[in-house]
């Protein structure tokens, strides 16, 4: 699973820095903060290159996967304080 997470990070690290190119931002700027934040930065780089609806979708969706796996483990926490 975590091999798969690193794969997305890698793949949206390369797109940003090949895609970066093509509108006068700087490439290795975005490549590396794609590599550390992955999803964040893929929407606020489509937001910020014209692609906003779709960088919005993104940005909201993986605050939505982050808050509710946090809910996650604060159930688990609280079931296993339970018993």
């Amino acid at each position: 699973m975590e091999a798969l997470i690193y794969l997305f990070n890698i793949i949206i690290a390369v797109y940003l820095f090949m895609d970066a190119k093509k509108h006068d931002k700087n490439p290795w700027l975005w490549g590396i903060l794609g590599l550390l934040f992955s999803f964040i930065t893929l929407g606020i780089y489509w937001i910020i290159t014209g692609k906003k609806l779709l960088g919005w979708l993104i940005l909201i969706a993986y605050i939505v996967w982050i808050i509710l796996g946090f809910i996650g483990v604060v159930a688990v926490g609280m079931f296993d304080a339970l018993n």
